[in-house]
């Protein structure tokens, strides 16, 4: 079984994200993590739109990346620059890559303008994951 990282600056967002349809895209042929450089909690609007779409993450955790430093990852997967700069080197012969998603925690505007930004990331993300699955595990 592959096991993939996804990493970000605070795995709150797109982290989140991306561990979840990861999961559900590869099913049983992937053991999915998510980490970030720093930890900044789950946060709810990630929840919410993930639930949207039928996908349930609200007992995901927020994790550091240094939790996961002795487990041999087939894939590492950052999905904001700054976790592509600040990525550590993985003592194993993981394949990295590398998406920039736009941070819909900095969304602004009214409740409404900020849940559709989460919604157009998640679509992104949505798109990324389900590619990479069929590429990499089918």
């Amino acid at each position: 079984m592959k096991k993939i990282l996804v990493l970000c600056t605070g795995n709150s967002c797109r982290s989140q994200l991306a561990e979840g349809y990861l999961r559900y895209f590869a099913g049983d042929k992937a053991e999915v993590y998510s980490a970030g450089v720093e930890t900044h909690g789950v946060n709810p609007r990630a929840i919410a739109v993930m639930a949207e779409d039928g996908i349930d993450i609200s007992r995901h955790t927020s994790n550091n990346m240094n939790e996961y430093k002795d487990i041999d990852f087939d894939y590492v997967i950052t999905v904001c620059d700054n976790a592509k700069e600040r990525c550590p080197f993985f003592p194993s012969s993981a394949e990295k890559f590398h998406h920039n998603f736009p941070d819909p925690a900095k969304a602004t505007g009214t409740e409404q303008e900020i849940m559709d930004q989460f919604r157009a990331v998640r679509a992104q993300v949505k798109q990324y994951s389900e590619n990479f699955i069929k590429e990499h595990l089918s």
